[in-house]
């Protein structure tokens, strides 16, 4: 974490996060209705790399690209992901592989409003044979007092991890 110290006591550094979300779905008559418009959307962030997305399949969207849902849970993934190296790393834990294929379960109310009620984490992840496995499965607990995303959601999130020796 980032902090600066003032006058003995530490103070926390805040970030500022920006991108440009660009809506690419207008046919040429805005949405003058329902069906006549496109739920795609553009992700830009200053040097990067564009990310087309659409809505979720559901509600109309383009099923080929990424929709909010998707990119908050991998977003909740990359970010436990990082962290976990980072843990294990400094644990001296080699990985050697890590894939994730998280879960992430959401509802719709009576008025079409939707939530996720969880997300449940699935890494599967080559250690250095001889590696100390509860230690390892351990800091997937240590991860959430760092991850920026699992911090800021308000849903629960849980670990089922697999190991494989290499």
């Amino acid at each position: 974490m980032y902090t600066f110290t003032l006058q003995g006591r530490q103070m926390a550094k805040n970030h500022d996060f920006t991108a440009d979300i660009v809506w690419t779905g207008d046919r040429g008559e805005g949405t003058k209705s329902y069906r006549g418009y496109d739920r795609t959307w553009r992700i830009a962030t200053p040097g990067k790399a564009l990310i087309e997305c659409s809505n979720d399949p559901m509600l109309g969207g383009d099923p080929s690209k990424p929709n909010p849902e998707d990119l908050l849970l991998a977003s909740l993934s990359a970010c436990h992901m990082l962290w976990y190296l980072h843990l294990a790393s400094s644990a001296r834990i080699v990985v050697k592989n890590y894939q994730d294929t998280p879960l992430g379960v959401g509802e719709t109310g009576s008025r079409g409003e939707g939530r996720f009620i969880k997300a449940v984490l699935r890494p599967r992840i080559a250690v250095q044979r001889g590696a100390d496995l509860a230690k390892a499965d351990s800091l997937h607990h240590e991860v959430h007092q760092f991850c920026f995303i699992a911090r800021s959601v308000n849903f629960p999130i849980s670990y089922e991890a697999t190991y494989v020796e290499v």
